[in-house]
């Protein structure tokens, strides 16, 4: 009686506990509505592993009810049944079915395996396929786009409908590279060169997380892949490839001066076109993004927030604070970062 109280006083709190495991507060970050190839293959795969685990489950309950309300001991019967141990067909029968069942899972497992490792450049766009060095830092993503000559950081964009290639690689410790709606998950190591390719049916922003725990900022090492029609594309490209133009306001001058000088140096850490290291993320097309560190809305409290205190906002990040700014340097050097816009030109 205490065991069936006890179950029935923790069973809604289960349920809802179930319930809200499937509430998802973004889009695009989920690999149950899939938005391409290999992430509709998994997704496909998925659903018919839970067709044959839901066809067992109704055949050996239906059996087990069966029997128990065929064979169930009746009054004045004390005959035993029929003793079946033994029996060559049963033995053969329950063999046989688990390994069709598993030839099924098998089959299409074995050709998708085969389908998702082949990195291969997709012969339809041929030279213009689009490959992309990632490497993983503690805690941000770091795109080299090698044969276009130029670095992005936190959002990486790919043109719809295509097969891009990603090598992987990682700077510090171990990360893991997935993007829920387009594709599988695959580690980043140090030392080892891993690859993955993916590709979005329709333009959007699919969001990337890294899905190997990496240090205290690894629930937030998130990244977004921006999908665009190859016109568009191209026409970003080539925004990224121009030589970043000086600012004409003055206070965002001011802040071009701040960026550089020794006391900050912001340049030493954080490239601006061609300019610049690869230490933290680049910074070329940083008014375009929508988040700061991978979670802060873009905007100039939380910039201010981040430039002066990082650490309290993403525990164990590399970059060094700045709480010596001035407000008046504050907002000269955000107005400076506010000029840093590609899709302007």
């Amino acid at each position: 009686m205490k065991l069936r109280k006890t179950v029935w006083r923790f069973l809604p709190l289960s349920l809802l506990v179930f319930l809200l495991t499937g509430c998802l507060g973004e889009t695009n970050l989920t690999a149950l509505d899939p938005k391409g190839p290999q992430s509709q293959w998994i997704f496909d795969k998925m659903l018919l592993s839970l067709y044959i685990m839901a066809f067992v489950t109704i055949v050996v309950f239906a059996i087990f009810f069966i029997i128990l309300a065929k064979y169930r001991r009746k009054a004045g019967d004390d005959e035993l049944p029929k003793q079946v141990h033994g029996s060559t067909a049963l033995e053969i029968t329950w063999t046989v079915i688990p390994i069709i069942l598993l030839i099924i899972l098998a089959v299409p497992t074995i050709t998708g395996t085969f389908m998702m490792a082949d990195d291969e450049p997709d012969p339809e766009v041929g030279e213009n396929t689009v490959e992309i060095k990632v490497t993983g830092h503690q805690f941000w993503w770091q795109f080299d786009y090698e044969n276009e000559g130029f670095t992005a950081g936190q959002e990486v964009y790919i043109p719809v409908g295509e097969k891009v290639l990603f090598e992987l690689h990682a700077q510090d410790v171990m990360h893991s590279f997935w993007v829920p709606a387009l594709g599988g998950k695959i580690d980043t190591i140090p030392g080892i060169t891993n690859s993955i390719w993916l590709e979005a049916d329709e333009p959007g922003t699919y969001k990337g997380k890294c899905a190997e725990l990496c240090g205290p900022a690894h629930a937030l090492m998130d990244f977004k892949v921006i999908a665009l029609e190859r016109p568009e594309y191209d026409q970003w490209v080539a925004n990224m490839q121009a030589e970043v133009e000086e600012p004409t306001d003055a206070l965002a001058q001011q802040g071009r001066e701040l960026f550089g000088a020794d006391g900050l140096s912001c340049i030493s850490c954080h490239a601006v076109g061609g300019t610049g290291t690869a230490a933290g993320p680049a910074l070329t097309n940083f008014a375009d993004r929508e988040v700061i560190a991978g979670y802060l809305e873009n905007d100039d409290e939380n910039l201010a927030a981040w430039i002066r205190d990082p650490a309290s906002l993403k525990q164990g990040n590399n970059m060094p604070s700045f709480p010596q700014i001035s407000d008046e340097e504050m907002e000269a050097l955000i107005a400076y970062l506010r000029s840093l816009s590609v899709n302007e030109q």
